[in-house]
């Protein structure tokens, strides 16, 4: 079962004066990169989030944001009165003495030291349950995201691995000629050789062995197949086989090569770069997936 990395999944929690709004995204990462960014009420449980977060997402780039909206009557900041005013007067009298006409002087006094406090927002037991069950909501939704996506790439990688299967059936004919073509030049050179005089038999022994060796791509085939088979069994694994998939296709890649380099024959070479292109277009995608 392949899953991507690529996922999103939202959640709210609505609670008695406050929405806690709980978003979840990831991209694809070598490894596990997590972001998360909690209100000042929530961080004495971060550790339980990211321990959540650990097991769920696995490896990818995570970014979760959780947001709390007031709705209530209840500020969740306090106005130092005393203070505020006093900045007010300060400034309002120094602006008469200068001739400034600034009248936003309310707004300067807000961003000014001390005149804001934050109150401190308990969250009791219940609370805390409704914002668990959101996150783990959306991260059902951010799961769901990453098997959707992930049965898209495995119906390309399906359909690609069967175009490699499908071009080295071509390979048959080509190589059948090519080696045709082989022996009518080994005839036509031992031919020479005993015309000349010149035959040695354990150097054409030699010749024949290399040639052998250096043309036949038997194995390769064999070797081939037997990959691309192992790479679809892997697919349906059920767990994380994004790695595993990437060590298969080294394998893969590593018997086309050698295929074409022992081709010898310009059309199997063509089918030679077709496979380069499709498994290209595999490991592009094995980039995206757990």
């Amino acid at each position: 079962m392949v899953r991507s990395m690529t996922g999103y999944g939202k959640a709210t929690a609505i609670l008695p004066g406050k929405t806690v709004t709980i978003e979840i995204k990831a991209l694809n990462s070598k490894q596990f990169d997590m972001n998360l960014r909690l209100p000042a009420m929530m961080r004495e449980r971060e550790s339980e989030f990211r321990a959540i977060l650990v097991k769920a997402v696995e490896r990818g780039k995570v970014e979760v944001n959780v947001g709390v909206d007031y709705t209530g009557t209840e500020m969740p900041a306090a106005i130092n009165h005393p203070l505020a005013i006093a900045y007010y007067k300060e400034l309002r009298s120094l602006a008469q003495e200068t001739g400034e006409t600034n009248s936003d002087l309310l707004s300067i006094v807000m961003k000014l030291p001390d005149v804001t406090r934050q109150l401190r927002d308990e969250t009791n037991e219940e609370e805390w349950t409704a914002i668990f069950n959101a996150f783990k909501t959306a991260l059902v939704q951010f799961e769901e995201f990453r098997r959707h996506e992930g049965g898209l790439l495995e119906a390309d990688f399906l359909l690609r691995i069967d175009i490699i299967r499908e071009l080295l059936t071509k390979v048959e004919p080509f190589e059948a000629e090519r080696n045709k073509l082989q022996r009518e030049k080994l005839r036509a050179g031992v031919a020479e050789f005993i015309e000349n005089n010149s035959l040695d038999s354990n150097r054409f022994e030699q010749e024949i062995i290399y040639y052998l060796e250096k043309l036949d791509i038997t194995e390769e085939k064999v070797r081939l197949l037997k990959h691309c088979n192992y790479f679809s069994e892997t697919l349906k694994e059920n767990e994380a086989n994004g790695r595993k998939l990437g060590f298969v296709t080294q394998e893969i890649g590593r018997e086309i090569n050698t295929l074409g380099s022992k081709a010898n024959d310009a059309s199997i070479q063509k089918l030679v770069v077709q496979m380069k292109d499709e498994l290209e277009k595999i490991k592009e995608q094995l980039a995206n997936i757990l």
